[in-house]
């Protein structure tokens, strides 16, 4: 299997470096990449090819775009694919498959992919969804399946109205779980603990209990009560946080954030 990707960024760099780590061979992937530094750190890092343009590709290649939501659609049209010859993959936020397929001629072998960046640690979770089952095939989507796999694990959608819902939920969503962490990291501070120390709590506290609840077969909602003793501290914690309502106020976050990427992907569809 041979990949073109289109795009150095972050991202890239975490496909790469997990398809090398499952054995995929250096000569089966290549980046397109305008940025000659980023290009050279590429082929240092990798040993993969890095061209400035898109060469020639053979029918079987599957070409991943990476760049940024803005740069999509010239880098689309200027690709120069044949409609349908090659499976062609989006990780680009906010981008519909209907605007790519129409900035690509009419191309419909396309998926949509939303990794996060916990990929970069070969942690993170990707939402895909594909324009056609028609034209694209089971093998196409176990193809897919296998690149995003290198850096985490996959959910399918098959709705893909739903991509704005995963973008809001695990795309944002490493950055909630910051801000938690920056919120108890700031408290224990308060209580007077060191800042190592405060630090050290905060994330393997969050760290232990996401494998636990991760590994267990009860829900989190079970979880989180058997460590809410009647009349305890956690109670006491738990209360103050739903007197603030700060369940409701994540939850309207993340429609927040959902209704974001509609309107921006809406917005990249006019340009």
């Amino acid at each position: 299997m041979k990949i073109t990707f289109i795009g150095g960024g972050n991202m890239v760099n975490a496909l790469i470096g997990g398809l090398l780590r499952k054995g995929f061979a250096n000569a089966d992937l290549r980046a397109v990449e305008i940025d000659p530094g980023a290009r050279a750190r590429l082929q240092a890092k990798f040993g993969v090819a890095s061209v400035d343009r898109l060469p020639a590709v053979s029918d079987e290649e599957i070409i991943l775009f990476a760049v940024k939501p803005q740069q999509m659609r010239e880098a689309a049209v200027n690709s120069g694919l044949s409609a349908n010859a090659n499976l062609v993959i989006s990780i680009a936020a906010g981008i519909t498959l209907a605007s790519l397929s129409r900035w690509l001629g009419a191309h419909r072998r396309l998926i949509r992919a939303m990794p996060n960046t916990p990929a970069l640690i070969g942690e993170g979770v990707s939402g895909l969804c594909a324009l056609d089952r028609g034209t694209v095939t089971d093998d196409d989507r176990n193809r897919a399946e296998t690149i995003l796999r290198a850096v985490g694990s996959t959910v399918w959608m098959e709705n893909e109205a739903q991509m704005d819902a995963v973008t809001a939920v695990s795309g944002s969503g490493p950055a909630y779980v910051f801000y938690f962490i920056e919120a108890v990291e700031e408290a224990a501070r308060e209580l007077g603990l060191p800042i190592e120390t405060a630090r050290k709590l905060a994330l393997e506290t969050f760290a232990g209990a996401a494998r636990m609840a991760a590994i267990s077969a009860d829900p989190v909602v079970i979880l989180r009560e058997r460590v809410t003793s009647k009349g305890g501290t956690t109670e006491a914690a738990i209360a103050c946080m739903e007197a603030d309502q700060v369940k409701r106020a994540i939850v309207r976050a993340i429609f927040a954030a959902k209704d974001r990427g509609r309107e921006l992907g809406e917005r990249l569809d006019k340009d």
